[in-house]
């Protein structure tokens, strides 16, 4: 049996920072209320006319590279983005085009934030059977595309990146378990109300920022918390891990609050719990990509330890990785 490992991760940000101080000038807000409330200070923005394909791509090639694998080699590209390029072909499909990953099967994937988790536990299934032994799983997010800049509860949030993993097959077992929860019940608390086969896109769409990410904070902020504690939990349950033996929980990055909360749940001291929103803000399915690899080169993830996400989003969805880093 063949079992399925994290060889290289990667990221690629926009080079345009959109702090604060900046987002003051554009709807009534201030620093000290966003910082309080969120624990961001800024994010990231992409230029106009372009696309998650972008990010995506230069994510992916520095994945590779530093898992050491050609274009070429790649079986499989699983794309997880709720701002895809377009609405058909697929992104992943623009991405394989960009990095010449000419022998690669490709399909996107829409998990909103949990994206990056539903990413992974299908890429490490695909090795496990032995249909594919090299797998790029790319989380590519272009949230500014989709925030209405007039809407002060929201357009604060989110920003623009993307992370990679390159998933190959290993004699080590590393993926230790993986929870998947979802509640379709919730499909009002975060969403975009046009834009799809049921609301085209119309003049009055445009005109009432339809197309754009609308949310109840409030109840979600209680749903977040609950949904990924315990999806952790039960991961690692499943996994017949302690608690104790955690080395870093990597938590989706929607709010910091939110990440305080479920550390608490979870007994877990603040070292123990990694956090980036300060800089990026809730960049959907590519913050607990991007923070898993940010980790990884800030040298906090060694041979050896247990590391467990957390995700939730829109959907509701939410899951938890529990991974041994072999």
């Amino acid at each position: 049996m063949q079992f399925a490992r994290i060889a290289g991760l990667g990221k690629s940000l926009p080079d345009k920072v959109l702090d604060n101080l900046e987002l003051e000038k554009m709807v009534d807000t201030s620093d000290e209320w966003i910082t309080t409330r969120t624990g961001i200070s800024q994010r990231r923005i992409l230029g106009k006319d372009k696309g998650s394909s972008e990010l995506g791509a230069k994510a992916a090639i520095n994945a590779l590279k530093n898992a050491d694998v050609a274009p070429d080699k790649v079986d499989l590209i699983i794309v997880t983005t709720v701002t895809p390029d377009t609405i058909f072909p697929s992104t992943a499909c623009y991405i394989q085009k960009k990095i010449k990953a000419k022998n690669a099967a490709c399909f996107d994937l829409s998990a909103a934030c949990a994206g990056f988790v539903y990413g992974l536990a299908c890429a490490e299934k695909f090795i496990i059977s032995g249909m594919y032994k090299t797998i790029l799983v790319v989380s590519t997010e272009v949230m500014s595309s989709i925030v209405d800049w007039t809407d002060r509860s929201t357009c604060v949030l989110f920003g623009d990146g993307a992370g990679a993993a390159v998933l190959t097959a290993s004699k080590k077992e590393s993926f230790l378990a993986t929870y998947l929860g979802s509640n379709g019940s919730y499909t009002d608390m975060l969403y975009v109300p046009a834009g799809g086969s049921k609301y085209s896109v119309t003049k009055e769409v445009l005109d009432n920022h339809d197309n754009c990410i609308r949310m109840r904070g409030n109840e979600l902020f209680r749903l977040a918390v609950r949904a990924m504690a315990d999806a952790a939990q039960n991961a690692l349950e499943l996994a017949k891990v302690p608690i104790d033996d955690i080395k870093l929980l990597i938590p989706h990055q929607a709010n910091n609050r939110i990440i305080t909360a479920i550390a608490s749940r979870l007994k877990l001291p603040k070292e123990k719990v990694y956090v980036n929103i300060e800089k990026y803000g809730n960049m959907s399915a590519a913050s607990s990509a991007i923070a898993f690899c940010e980790a990884w080169e800030d040298g906090l993830i060694k041979k050896g330890d247990i590391i467990v996400t957390a995700v939730f989003g829109a959907g509701l969805v939410w899951g938890s990785n529990v991974i041994r880093w072999v």
